[in-house]
This record gives structure tokens, C-alpha cells and sequence, in this order.
């Protein structure tokens, strides 16, 4: 016989509660949903978070890591430093045009709070952060002078494209904001 261990029916909690949010919206996503969805009873929801600010909170922590462990390993698969400052939006234009895309889940979730202290605002400022971090990581490796400065210019980049994407229709937003990157870069950058 095949059981169900707690740390699956947990992962699997989880990853309903990651898709409907990003689908719908926390709003959206009620406790009678994500039962009936995962297949879960409403107790074994609870036995593994406190309330549905918990699991949404859990959810999101979990998208950030996944999310975080994909488009940096993309973007990495560039073979120099300037290749992979301008895969960042390569990688991004493909995101868009995945099927079910539907932004960034961190700026959706933002958007339903309304307290920058909320947990989920924080989930969605760390995320950020890290996106930053990394970015920043690549302008240092390709040598810029000022790899904060122009680290802050790219997530306003990235994050415009992800939006414009999504509220626009256009995916060619990660096209432009290419174009955008390759002003902003000081020196000559091979075609990737």
C-alpha cells in the first residue's frame, strides 16, 4: 500500500496553495478551495500551519527559492559575464512566454496588502533583495564602476518588463529593456 508521508501531504499543500495563488490571488484562494484542490482535509491543513497567512507565507518562501534557483541557473548558462547581464532578459522573454504566465507573484501578493509590515509584503521585499543581490553579482563580475548603482537600475528594468509583460500583453518588454541594459552598459557587448 502506498501512504502519503507528512512531508508530502505537506509539499503537496504547498504546491496547490503556490498555484492557486498565482493564479488567483490570495484573495481568491479560500481554505475550501485549497482542501478540495490538494485533496487534503481542512485538518491536515492546519496540523502543518497555523492559519492561512502561515501556508501563504510558506507557499511564497517556497516559490522564491524555486524561482531563484531557475532564473539564476538560466541566466548562468550565459558564457561571459556581459552574456549573462543581457540573458537576464533572454530568460525573462521566455518566462513570458510560457504557458500560464502571470507576472511576479511577489509584486501580485504585494498588491493585496496593504501594510508594508505584512508578512507577506516581507516574503515579497526579501525575494526582491535577492533578485537584487544576484544581479549585483553579475555587475560586478562583468566590472562595472558602480555595480550597486546600475544592480538598482536592472531590477526597475526587470521588474517593468515583468509588469508591462503581463498587464500590456507584450512580451517583447524583455526586448526592449535589453536594449535599455545595453545603453546603460559602458562597454561594447558581444550579440548573445
Amino acid at each position: 500500500m502506498n501512504e502519503i508521508t507528512g512531508n508530502e501531504t505537506r509539499d503537496i499543500i504547498l504546491d496547490v496553495a503556490e498555484k492557486l495563488i498565482y493564479k488567483s490571488g490570495i484573495a481568491a484562494t479560500g481554505m475550501d478551495l485549497l482542501v478540495k484542490t490538494a485533496g487534503v482535509s481542512r485538518k491536515s491543513v492546519y496540523r502543518y500551519f497555523a492559519n492561512k497567512d502561515d501556508l501563504i507565507v510558506a507557499a511564497l518562501k517556497r516559490r522564491d527559492e524555486r524561482w531563484m534557483h531557475w532564473f539564476s541557473s538560466e541566466v548562468d548558462k550565459a558564457p561571459t559575464p556581459a552574456a549573462r547581464l543581457l540573458n537576464l532578459f533572454t530568460v525573462l522573454k521566455g518566462w513570458f512566454d510560457s504557458e500560464g504566465f502571470r507576472g511576479c507573484a511577489f509584486i501580485n501578493t504585494s498588491g493585496e496588502t496593504g501594510d508594508p509590515l505584512d508578512p507577506v509584503r516581507q516574503v515579497a521585499k526579501m525575494h526582491k533583495q535577492k533578485l537584487l543581490d544576484y544581479v549585483t553579482r553579475l555587475c560586478v563580475e562583468q566590472g562595472v564602476e558602480n555595480p550597486d548603482a546600475l544592480a538598482r537600475q536592472l531590477l526597475i528594468l526587470i521588474d517593468g518588463a515583468i509588469t508591462v509583460a503581463l498587464v500590456m500583453g507584450d512580451h517583447s518588454a524583455a526586448d526592449h529593456a535589453q536594449d535599455m541594459l545595453k545603453m546603460l552598459l559602458p562597454v561594447e557587448i558581444p550579440h548573445v
